[in-house]
Formats: structure tokens, sequence, C-alpha cells
């Protein structure tokens, strides 16, 4: 599963449980916490994800050119 489908899984299962709280349910405050840090640890992999593959084509292009 790639990490962008990840992330939005995440995101969504935060709203769910942020909505729940809001609505009193205090263990869904927990469950919102858990996702948002989840959020957090994937946006990092994205970030050298996406760090990687410019790299990649920075390194591509300059192979190209010689």
């Amino acid at each position: 599963m790639s990490t962008t489908t990840q992330l939005q899984e995440q995101f969504e299962a935060f709203l769910s449980e942020d909505t729940k709280f809001t609505s009193g349910n205090s263990a869904a405050g927990t469950r919102a916490r858990k996702a948002l840090a989840e959020i957090g640890k994937l946006v990092k992999a994205r970030r050298n994800e996406i760090t990687a593959e410019k790299n990649a084509r920075k390194e591509a292009k300059a192979a190209d050119k010689q």
C-alpha cells in the first residue's frame, strides 16, 4: 500500500474519531491522537520518498547529458 493511500486512510480515521470526541466520547480523543501520530510518521516517510525520487531524477538527467 502506498504512503499516500495510508495517509488518506489515517486522515479519515482521525476525522471520524475527532467527530466522536467532539460529541463527548473521551476515548475517541485517544484514538484521534494516535491517528495524528501515525500521520506524522507517514508524512516524514513520504517526504523522504519524494526527496529520493527527486534526487534520482536529477542523477538520471545528469547521466543523460553526458
